[in-house]
């Protein structure tokens, strides 16, 4: 046996550990038939940067599940890869070259995307070196990328099928633009904040000169694409005016009053000016009568030839130099300051601007109708804690249709091309065969299209005959925050529906935000944000992974707190020094661990046996329930106050006295106890489990022959009334117990293993 140092070290515990992991090739299948499968595909992060501790967290639960379901014997597959990320990611490319002096438009689409590419590389390889410091058991020989081969030929598939079943269509209307990144946004990827503004109240004077009407807007500098003004159906104020025309002020264009059900007649002075062009709502309205749409931006957010003299003024400078204006004529009949809420682009920060355009959407409604009535059958997406499935059929039921273009460059181009002589739009997974006739669109999909195919394009699909795709999907467990159950969760189950006819996975497990000491949001304006490798750096991956799955609950933010991983990190050493306590009170010839002999355990044994029984029960109950929390307080209890506390004290004077035989006794129990406990605490610490076993103190347990397994499991069938009982002798080194034991296709827990032990003792004297 290995001496371990007087003191935890993670640095040197870590040390070249992931590497030895890799080279043995201990994280792929086992290949295992007879065994059930179990897998998670890894949330892709963005290749954008470095992960944060939201990363951590999603990635230590799923580790945790992945090697704990490995130690029960499942056919694990743990599938890394990563998201190409389209908008943040050419952000952060067109920055960098920006400070070069360089602009993509100058390099042409080819040599940025080249660019791009590189990127990519460089910072996947950061996440990876970051998942090894996790320790990470994923198996890398599938590692995937939402932009390579299989997965593009995947995103045309479903963009083809989708557009011959008439559930993607491209169309011309509002949409949110982001002025800074000049692409068009979905409705979930714009954030509202309050912001400081204002009620500008203006004449709209009559054409014949009898009077005005009043008009208030927050955003006077679209005035120039007004074409009506409209009041609500049987509004008495206004029944004499509708019909009348007015004179858009310092424009000079005749506009009509119409009556229109958009309109609240309760709020304001019941005339809302209508901008087709400009605002979803006038939109419809237009529609129903019929308005000319007059766009008056361009893309970068600054006023078009539409707006006369203004053309070229940045909208803001716009606002402020028309209300000068209309003041200085007489149209200004007050400002009013508000504060209102205003959407945001997510990715840039910069005040979203509605706008008319022409894009590809998803016809969303037969989709979430899919969705629902899936959620009310045995095949539906279990959501942990429950109260989320509330929030995805919420969204599902008032889900509008999703933008899907965007107008970049990184990222999976639209499979669309347009004939150069006729116009006319041909839809394809290949590009026509007499290219030189048509021209592609030039837009990509929107990322979380392709991410939407996250679960099973990464299994082969749509290759249905694929070995991964057969037997790894529907994938078991998602793990990732309740933040993205809009952007992600909900569309990988619409896609998955619809394109497999399967739930993509059974449970999904939601973890909260992860706040600050002060509560608060991790941003960068706030500079509170924690680098989870320098936590590592300092604590070990152990300490870290402890951290983020004890003392939380599913879909609740905890807080960053430096005292709590220091306590981790005293936790480990704790288990440490019990490891060499009982490594160094082993005599040179000690047996592997092996179950005790229950028949001469005194008071303290049988004590301590129960309750290590009672942790391995609970403690398996707890991880099938996703009761991470719970799971490591029971673990804490007993390593901490059971085992080292007491137990260990007490056997201290069997150890340190002369009778020989006792001794014996207390170092098989105390060797098997820690046995069991580093199996425990393996899914959580790896590390520091791992490197115990290395030194000798956990190996496999029992072995049975095949006649002897019979008899047990005749005796075990009889005594606890069982009709069919299967024990088999398939055994993992890490497996708690040594054995398996399954009755039907349900594996027992510990603390029934345990009685099974004592039920072979009783046969083997009784031979």
């Amino acid at each position: 046996m290995t001496d371990l140092a007087p003191k935890y070290n993670p640095n040197e515990v870590e040390k070249g550990r992931y590497q030895e992991w890799l080279d043995e090739d201990l994280f792929k299948p086992s290949g295992d038939k007879k065994a059930h499968p179990y897998s998670i595909v890894i949330p892709p992060p963005n290749v954008t940067g470095k992960l944060h501790l939201g990363h951590a967290w999603d990635t230590a639960i799923q580790d945790t599940l992945i090697r704990f379901k490995r130690m029960e014997g499942y056919d694990t597959l743990y599938l890394p890869g990563m998201d190409h990320a389209g908008i943040a990611t050419q952000a952060k490319v067109e920055a960098k070259l920006r400070k070069q002096g360089k602009d993509r438009h100058q390099m042409g689409r080819e040599a940025f995307v080249k660019q791009v590419w590189d990127w990519k590389d460089e910072y996947a390889n950061i996440i990876k070196g970051q998942w090894a410091k996790m320790g990470l058991s994923l198996d890398y020989s599938r590692e995937r990328f939402t932009l390579d081969k299989g997965l593009s030929k995947a995103v045309r598939k479903v963009f083809v099928q989708l557009y011959n079943e008439g559930l993607i269509y491209r169309g011309e209307y509002i949409i949110n633009w982001d002025p800074e990144l000049q692409t068009a946004l979905s409705d979930i990827e714009v954030i509202h904040k309050d912001d400081k503004g204002a009620f500008y109240h203006i004449k709209y004077p009559f054409v014949d000169g009898s009077g005005f009407v009043e008009i208030a807007t927050t955003r006077p500098e679209t005035m120039f694409g007004d074409t009506a003004v409209a009041v609500a159906p049987g509004d008495e104020r206004c029944k004499d005016i509708v019909g009348k025309e007015l004179v858009l002020p310092l424009v000079g264009r005749h506009i009509p009053i119409i009556e229109d059900q958009h309109v609240d007649p309760e709020f304001g002075t019941g005339l809302v000016k209508i901008t087709p062009a400009h605002d979803p709502n006038d939109f419809q309205v237009g529609n129903r009568h019929n308005l000319e749409r007059i766009n008056v931006m361009n893309d970068d957010g600054t006023m078009n030839e539409e707006a006369g003299k203004y053309a070229g003024m940045d909208r803001f400078e716009a606002r402020e130099a028309l209300v000068k204006d209309l003041k200085k004529e007489g149209y200004l009949i007050k400002v009013e300051p508000i504060v209102h809420s205003v959407g945001h682009s997510e990715r840039s920060g910069v005040q979203v601007e509605p706008r008319l355009s022409k894009q590809w959407f998803v016809k969303m409604k037969p989709l979430a109708e899919e969705v629902l009535k899936n959620q009310k059958t045995d095949g539906k997406v279990n959501f942990v804690p429950e109260r989320f499935e509330g929030t995805l059929n919420h969204w599902m039921e008032d889900v509008h249709d999703w933008v899907i273009s965007r107008q970049l460059w990184w990222g999976h181009r639209i499979p669309a091309w347009y004939n150069k002589k006729t116009g006319e739009t041909y839809v394809g997974e290949e590009a026509p065969k007499d290219i030189e006739n048509w021209e592609q669109d030039p837009d990509v999909l929107d990322t979380w299209f392709s991410s939407a195919l996250w679960p099973f394009s990464t299994l082969g699909w749509p290759d249905t005959d694929n070995p991964d795709f057969k037997r790894y999907f529907p994938t078991n467990t998602l793990v990732t925050g309740y933040d993205i159950i809009f952007f992600w969760v909900s569309r990988m189950i619409f896609q998955g529906l619809h394109f497999t006819k399967k739930r993509p996975f059974k449970d999904v497990v939601l973890h909260g935000l992860m706040r600050d000491e002060q509560g608060r949001k991790m941003s960068k304006s706030l500079g509170n944000g924690v680098d989870p490798m320098d936590v590592v750096d300092k604590y070990g991956a152990d300490a870290l992974r402890w951290f983020l799955l004890n003392g939380t609950a599913p879909g609740q933010d905890t807080r960053y707190d430096p005292k709590k991983l220091a306590a981790a990190w005293n936790f480990i050493n704790k288990i440490w020094n019990a490891s060499r306590f009982v490594i160094m009170n082993l005599p040179e010839d000690a047996k592997p661990a092996h179950m005790p002999d229950t028949t001469k355990f005194d008071l303290a044994d049988s004590w301590i046996f129960d309750r290590l029984n009672h942790t391995v029960s609970e403690v398996t109950r707890l991880f099938d329930e996703y009761k991470f929390g719970e799971a490591g307080r029971e673990l804490y209890n007993f390593i901490w106050n059971d085992f080292c506390d007491w137990y260990i004290e007490i056997s201290k004077v069997a150890l340190n006295g002369d009778d020989e035989e006792l001794k014996a006794r207390k170092q098989e129990n105390l060797i098997w106890i820690l046995d069991q406990i580093l199996r425990l605490m393996h899914p959580i610490m790896p590390y520091d489990e791992d490197k115990n076993i290395a030194s000798g103190t956990a190996v496999s347990a029992i072995n049975l022959d095949e006649d002897e397994l019979n008899r047990i499991s005749q005796a075990y069938a009889k005594k606890y009334g069982f009709k069919k009982l299967i024990l088999t002798n398939e055994v993992d080194s890490s497996i708690l117990g040594g054995i398996i034991l399954k009755v039907g296709d349900r594996i027992i827990d510990g603390s029934i293993r345990t009685r099974l032990q004592q039920i072979r003792e009783q046969l083997i004297e009784n031979r």
